[in-house]
C-alpha cells in the first residue's frame, strides 16, 4: 500500500470532514475514539482504518448502501446507531422531530374525531376540527418535551460521580430525535384502517421506546468510556 496513505471522506457517504481534528470519530464496535475512518491512498486505493483497541474495522458502514444502515437501524443495532450519531454529519433531526409531531397530532386529532357527534353547521365544524388539530399539536409537543427533560434530569442524577465529561445533552436530545422515526408509521397505520389498527399502533409506540432506549444506551456508553 505504501506509506503516503491519507485520510478523508469517502464522497457521498456523508461522513464528516477530513480528519485534521484528533479524535473526531468513535468505533462503532468498541465506542472508543479514532482519528480516521479510512485512508485514501493514490490511484483511488482505500483502506478502511482497524481500531488499536478491539482490532475491528472503525465503521464499517462506510462502504454499505444506506439502505442496509437503515435496516441495520431499523433491527436496533447498537454499532448502526453510533455510525449515524458520531461518524455521519445528519442534520435532519429538526425536521424530522416536526414530522413526527405533525404524525402524533395527526393521530390524537384523528382518535378525537372518532369520538365526538357534532351537530353543528358545516363551517363552525370545520372550523372546530382546526384548531383541535393545532390543540393536539401542542399537546404532543408538550409530553414530548417532558418526556426529554425527564430523562436528561435521570442521567444527569444517576451519572456516575467518576464521569471525566458531563452529558452531550444536545448529542442526547439529536440521539433521541432521530430514533423517534418509528413515529412516521402511525400516518399509514391510521389511513389503511383495519381490524388491527389499535393493536399496530401499540407496536409502534413499543417500537419508538426501544429506539429511543438504544439510543439513551448508546449516548451514555460514550460517558462511561470517555
Amino acid at each position: 500500500m505504501g506509506t503516503g496513505g491519507r485520510s478523508g471522506p469517502r464522497p457521498g457517504k456523508g461522513v464528516a470532514g477530513a480528519a485534521s481534528a484528533p479524535c473526531q470519530y468513535r468505533c462503532i464496535e468498541c465506542n472508543r475514539e479514532a482519528r480516521e475512518l479510512y485512508r485514501d491512498y493514490s490511484h483511488g486505493v482505500l483502506k478502511i482504518t482497524i481500531c488499536k483497541s478491539c482490532q475491528k474495522p472503525v465503521d464499517k458502514y462506510i462502504e454499505c448502501d444506506p439502505v442496509i444502515i437503515l435496516i441495520n437501524a431499523i433491527l436496533c443495532k447498537a454499532q448502526a446507531y453510533r455510525h449515524i450519531l458520531f461518524n455521519t454529519k445528519i442534520n435532519i433531526h429538526g425536521k424530522l422531530c416536526m414530522f413526527c409531531l405533525l404524525c402524533e397530532a395527526y393521530l390524537r386529532w384523528w382518535q378525537l374525531q372518532d369520538s365526538n357527534q357534532n351537530t353543528a353547521p358545516d363551517d363552525l365544524i370545520r372550523y372546530a376540527k382546526e384548531w383541535d388539530f393545532y390543540r393536539m399539536f401542542a399537546i404532543a409537543s408538550l409530553e414530548q418535551t417532558a418526556f426529554f427533560i425527564g430523562i436528561f434530569t435521570f442521567l444527569w442524577v444517576e451519572r456516575p460521580m467518576t464521569a471525566k465529561k458531563k452529558p452531550n445533552f444536545f448529542l442526547l436530545l439529536k440521539a433521541l430525535l432521530l430514533s423517534s422515526y418509528g413515529k412516521l408509521l402511525l400516518i399509514p397505520a391510521v389511513i389503511w384502517e383495519h381490524d388491527y389498527t389499535p393493536l399496530c399502533l401499540k407496536l409502534i409506540k413499543v417500537f419508538v421506546l426501544t429506539s429511543n432506549f438504544q439510543a439513551i444506551r448508546v449516548d451514555s456508553f460514550v460517558l462511561s468510556v470517555a
